[in-house]
């Protein structure tokens, strides 16, 4: 695939006012979502949960790709259509984690460093075979005491860079996600100034490794203040500080950013996404890829009951749209009850 096809595909997941549906929690993630609703994580359960979000009337208007487990990308719906397949047929790109997860970065108490990269030109020659037609990589930075370190950052960077490079060279779009956390305490001023040197050394190894910045997706973290802090950043001050870091280190040639919600609740974050979209012309679409801020009303409304399928597709349905006018920049608070 060249750079143009690898654009097109990208601006698809993110263009139109549409965005991502990260639908890859891994299997002991969702276990855990499935915990809070005494639902037990079966794969059947699991699967059903899916089928329940992907055939949502009317969520492809909205959604322009949707990210996959392992597991997922092998399942198929109720009807026996490959899930890759039925998402394709009705214009959502399906897409496919590869990482394996962050382990403890070794030298480096209290910092993280994604693995996968081993054997990851085959399972993504594989992964192409069962239809994604993008992937992504999760890097998580961690704001404490005296980290992130320059190495810290570094590393992620590195294995970022070298996987989207993987991903090209296997005509995939990357989503590269550089996640700094909202763990902790600090400000938002502290979030920005990580954030900027994690997007710098971030763009700085995707060069180094002739990535096409054309045919990537950024899914960066917004700037806002650590769960813990004692005075946190309002909506307007978060838009305004997210905007002006991005301006300032996200090369105007990446096709889209999608973010991630990283904690936030479902009605925040399209209110902060709504304000970026209301701020004027952006170089790149400003979208979202959310998994709970798009996924929890609907788990909460399904409650792992058959009897609730129909309200946990109309959650869905609903902060599909929502996020999708945030993304237009149409959206108003007021519109969260109207809906």
């Amino acid at each position: 695939m060249n750079v143009n096809e690898l654009n097109s595909v990208a601006l698809a997941m993110v263009a139109n006012g549409k965005g991502i549906l990260a639908a890859d929690e891994s299997s002991p993630t969702i276990k855990k979502r499935f915990d809070s609703i005494g639902a037990e994580s079966t794969e059947e359960n699991r699967r059903r949960y899916r089928e329940m979000l992907f055939t949502s009337e009317g969520v492809a208007d909205y959604i322009g790709g949707v990210i996959l487990f392992d597991e997922t990308i092998r399942q198929s719906t109720s009807d026996g259509v490959l899930f890759s397949q039925y998402l394709s047929d009705l214009g959502m790109i399906p897409g496919i984690k590869v990482d394996t997860g962050a382990k403890a970065l070794a030298g480096f108490p209290g910092e993280t460093v994604t693995e996968g990269l081993d054997g990851l030109r085959d399972r993504l020659a594989e992964y192409s075979g069962l239809g994604a037609k993008f992937a992504k990589w999760r890097a998580v930075i961690h704001i404490g005491n005296g980290i992130p370190s320059e190495y810290g950052l570094s590393a992620n960077a590195h294995a970022l860079a070298r996987y989207a490079a993987l991903c090209q060279e296997a005509g995939i779009v990357p989503i590269v996600e550089p996640e700094v956390l909202m763990d902790g305490d600090h400000s938002i001023e502290r979030c920005e100034e990580v954030t900027a040197a994690a997007l710098d050394v971030v763009f700085a190894e995707q060069r180094a490794h002739n990535v096409a910045l054309e045919g990537i997706v950024l899914k960066p973290n917004m700037v806002i203040s650590g769960t813990d802090a004692s005075s946190r950043a309002g909506p307007e001050e978060v838009a305004e500080a997210t905007l002006r870091c991005l301006n300032a280190h996200v090369p105007a040639e990446v096709a889209g950013i999608a973010f991630l919600s990283g904690g936030q609740s479902a009605e925040e974050a399209t209110e902060h996404l709504g304000l970026m979209n209301q701020a004027g012309d952006l170089p790149w679409e400003l979208s979202f890829s959310y998994g709970r801020a798009l996924q929890a009303p609907a788990l909460a409304a399904w409650q792992g009951e058959e009897a609730n399928f129909a309200a946990g597709q109309r959650a869905l349905f609903k902060r599909a749209k929502l996020n999708s006018l945030a993304h237009l920049g149409r959206y108003e608070v007021a519109m969260e009850s109207a809906a």
